[in-house]
């Protein structure tokens, strides 16, 4: 499911993967529109947009196979152009892009908090028809599907979690994954009191102190304050009933490494895998990093204590990153291809196990991951919520803020009034 700071957009070119006519390359539509009766190919250029960066490398090979396995079946020369800027960027870019009639092809967006507006502003293609949408496990289909029954995403990450923490640290000393806030202050103690700094924390990147807020709002909306959403999204609610966030945010601030907001997401990984705090506020979809530099590192899932009422301390369920096809693409054949491939019913395993994500459709048959089994056991116990339904706008705008409130800038007053202008102009753009 969380990167702030002005950072040159990452742009790449998917390893040159050209398998057509080099005079073709700049065209952003099709020519040739079929096989000519010599067996001429058809020339495509495919723009992606994924903001996902740390994976270029898998992505790439991935592009290149599909590239050589559309110009073997219908003899097709594929120009990918995949750019992947950093989280922090992409929405914006991305509406950018969509608002000027300058779409990508495909592109990368969050199931829960964008495809509403998206689709409500036309941008996406249905898939409902797809061969993909079949092969779909019943569980995560939902998280693309419109209200009006249509499936216009491809899911790629399907998400349990918390936070992450170092097993070996917590075995060491006899710790277990705390329960209530109270006991969370307890661990932090002796994690110190045995020269343990207790939290990584990387807060260079906004999307990841922004995490706080999905965690305190599911556990308080799944315990005491039911209809939060509902009333935000017609303008009779306020983040004043979410103040108690700031309770575990100062909590893991004041028991973390230093320099936060010079850490972003790939350093912090590097930081938890070499052991410099014992807990990172992340999900697991940064297995793959923290793996890479670390492979032998046992690290766990857990739910992030909110307040003292262990009934609130639960592990959140989300689909995030998904992928669209433009509604005004002029390459939809390729496009679907594309989509299609990504869950090819044999490729598709060794492509999703490489990126560490969940199994998500009947055609994966790898095992789930330890730590993904670790968050399955607290869902299986009924100690879970559904994602919130909090407007991406709303996100971005909590990063900025709590970025900030980190620096001393701002008060927590501040956040709050912040948030709720936010959530004010979303529904004035979407009702």
């Amino acid at each position: 499911m969380k990167k702030m700071f002005k950072g040159l957009l990452i742009t790449m070119l998917a390893g040159s993967l050209l398998a057509g006519c080099g005079n073709n390359a700049g065209n952003t539509g099709s020519t040739n529109e079929g096989a000519s009766s010599g067996g001429e190919a058809k020339s495509v250029k495919l723009k992606m947009f994924i903001a996902q960066p740390r994976f270029k490398e898998h992505y790439d090979k991935y592009i290149a196979d599909f590239v050589a396995k559309e110009k073997a079946e219908k003899n097709i020369d594929v120009t990918v152009q995949l750019e992947m800027p950093t989280a922090d960027n992409a929405a914006q870019i991305l509406k950018t892009r969509l608002a000027s009639n300058d779409a990508p092809d495909i592109f990368a967006l969050h199931a829960i908090n964008e495809i509403p507006s998206y689709y409500k502003a036309g941008y996406l293609e249905d898939l409902s028809d797809q061969p993909f949408v079949g092969k779909l496990l019943e569980s995560v289909k939902p998280s693309v599907t419109t209200t009006d029954g249509k499936v216009v995403a491809l899911p790629l990450e399907t998400l349990s979690w918390g936070y992450l923490y170092n097993k070996k640290i917590f075995a060491d000393l006899g710790l277990t994954p705390p329960t209530t806030l109270t006991e969370m202050k307890a661990v932090v103690e002796k994690l110190k009191a045995n020269n343990v700094t207790p939290f990584v924390l990387s807060y260079k990147e906004a999307w990841i102190p922004q995490l706080v807020l999905p965690l305190a709002a599911g556990a308080i909306i799944n315990t005491t304050n039911p209809d939060f959403i509902e009333r935000m999204n017609k303008d009779e609610g306020s983040f004043t009933e979410m103040k108690s966030m700031f309770d575990i945010f100062d909590l893991i601030n004041a028991n973390g490494t230093e320099k936060a907001t010079e850490v972003g997401g790939d350093d912090g990984a590097a930081a938890f895998a070499a052991g410099k705090g014992a807990m990172w506020l992340q999900g697991p979809w940064y297995a793959e990093t923290i793996l890479k530099s670390n492979p032998d590192l046992d690290f766990g899932v857990a739910p992030l204590p909110i307040n003292d009422d262990p009934k609130a301390t639960l592990i959140n369920l989300s689909a995030s990153t998904s992928l669209a096809v433009s509604k005004t693409t002029k390459n939809k054949e390729v496009a679907l291809d594309f989509m299609n491939y990504v869950l090819d019913d044999t490729a598709s395993n060794g492509f999703f196990q490489a990126l560490k994500f969940n199994p998500l459709a009947t055609v994966h048959t790898y095992e789930s991951y330890p730590w993904v089994n670790d968050a399955t056991a607290y869902v299986k116990e009924g100690k879970s919520y559904q994602d919130p339904a909090i407007p991406q706008a709303v996100k971005d705008e909590v990063g900025k803020g709590l970025q900030a409130y980190y620096a001393g800038q701002i008060s927590q007053d501040d956040v709050l009034k912040a948030l709720d202008k936010s959530w004010a102009s979303y529904n004035k753009v979407n009702k």
